[in-house]
């Protein structure tokens, strides 16, 4: 069963132009369609103001033991302690990182006018959990539209602020391992951007389902690695399309799928827990402020900034100590993302899923 997202999704304007040409075939492709690091290097870059790799390092603002904040450090950016988990996640957990997480979740406000959630929770919501809560912004906002209600925020890194409201926590808790939480104990469990993080996404949600109330509701918000056009600007070799190809491959290496929506991991997973009364809602995120309707103007602006906040975080991990690339390569792409990504002519868009459900009473 499939709804519509709120508002207008976006569909592109009539194809008048290509976006960043398709680049000179100078290198071979590999059977998975990505072309190899030094192709990105023969190109050449104009226009680009790309800064070197490796230059801000995080801080956490919790108090917390100080083997947590032993963090790991690759090519300058910190990642989570080993302390808490030895599930490698992708993602840096330092402020520049933190810096681009929270103009996400603005921009997934927009795209959704301003809904916290797309599951038809009660208003006398009692206890909620949020798992993967990043930086907390989720959490927090929720935690002040519903005052009454108690919500714990978890992640592997203790990066949430430290004034938030007082019906509002953060704990640090590895959500592949087994939760430490009580059967039956929470009205709502939303997780949100976790593709890359799990193995074994079965047992996700059939943790989410343990806890969860009789009646209470799970809502699971992913988005595509994958950046799409529908009138072809996103050639075929350009960066855009690279980059969704990269990812794919860096997750069957990694062991940790980037491509959860494209493989419709969500839908038989939530049903194989036990959930029922499933809804789906897809809807498509621009990139650039390419759409003519000023509302998804607007929307593609925060997300083209949310990305040129850190393009190196999002890229760093994956394409250096997954796929094998070195550091000049990686940056030399990044510029060359940056260049395609700043055409007015390339009409890029994510897509995002949003799955909800109840588990039965």
């Amino acid at each position: 069963m499939s709804d519509q997202p709120a508002g207008k999704s976006p569909s592109p304007a009539p194809p008048a132009a290509t976006g960043s040409p398709a680049p000179a075939p100078a290198a071979t492709e590999t059977s998975t369609g990505i072309l190899p690091a030094a192709h990105w290097v023969e190109q050449e870059i104009t226009n680009d103001g790309d800064s070197a790799l490796g230059s801000d390092a995080g801080s956490s603002t919790a108090s917390l033991a100080s083997s947590i904040l032993e963090y790991r450090t690759v090519l300058g950016r910190t990642f989570h302690s080993e302390k808490v988990t030895d599930n490698q996640y992708w993602g840096p957990n330092d402020e520049k990182q933190n810096e681009s997480a929270d103009v996400i979740h603005h921009t997934l406000l927009l795209a959704l006018e301003g809904k916290l959630t797309a599951a038809p929770i009660s208003k006398d919501v009692k206890k909620v959990l949020d798992v993967g809560t990043g930086t907390g912004s989720w959490a927090i906002d929720f935690a002040d539209e519903y005052p009454d209600c108690e919500v714990i925020g978890t992640d592997i890194s203790p990066i949430q602020p430290g004034w938030v409201p007082p019906n509002l926590k953060f704990e640090i808790e590895d959500a592949s391992a087994p939760w430490t939480y009580a059967a039956n104990s929470f009205d709502f469990v939303h997780m949100r951007y976790l593709f890359g993080s799990f193995a074994d996404w079965t047992a996700l949600f059939r943790e989410a389902y343990r806890v969860t109330k009789p009646g209470g509701w799970i809502e699971s918000f992913e988005a595509s690695s994958r950046l799409a056009s529908d009138d072809g600007t996103v050639v075929e070799g350009s960066p855009m399309d690279q980059w969704g190809k990269v990812y794919k491959e860096a997750g069957r290496k990694f062991g940790r799928s980037f491509s959860v929506i494209d493989d419709n991991v969500q839908v038989p997973n939530i049903e194989a827990a036990g959930f029922v009364d499933l809804k789906v809602v897809d809807g498509k995120l621009p990139l650039g402020g390419w759409m003519k309707e000023p509302r998804w103007k607007e929307i593609g602006q925060f997300a083209q900034l949310a990305i040129e906040q850190d393009i190196e975080g999002y890229v760093l991990f994956v394409w250096t100590q997954v796929m094998g690339w070195s550091p000049e390569e990686t940056k030399v792409f990044i510029a060359h993302f940056r260049r395609q990504m700043r055409d007015p002519k390339c009409h890029a868009y994510f897509k995002f899923r949003i799955v909800y459900a109840r588990k039965p009473e």
